[in-house]
């Protein structure tokens, strides 16, 4: 295959990309809010991380460098 056959395919390809994306977004628009999975546009629930350390008994039990063992280093 030549390289102008090559770059032709790759032209149609993209194209029919185009059209699929086109179709799609139009098929996403005519669905129910309750259909896409989400929350309708304007209820977004916000969560409020806080500032303060957190507490370092949070971290008593973890893994060292996910070795599983208690001062057990890699080498």
């Amino acid at each position: 295959m030549s390289l102008q056959e090559e770059l032709t395919a790759v032209r149609r390809c993209l194209d029919d990309l185009v059209r699929t994306v086109g179709r799609l977004e139009q098929s996403l628009a005519q669905l129910p809010e309750d259909r896409l999975g989400h929350e309708p546009a304007g209820r977004v629930d916000l969560v409020t991380i806080p500032d303060t350390p957190y507490d370092s008994a949070l971290w008593t039990d973890s893994d060292d460098e996910g070795l599983g063992l208690r001062d057990r280093h890699a080498p």
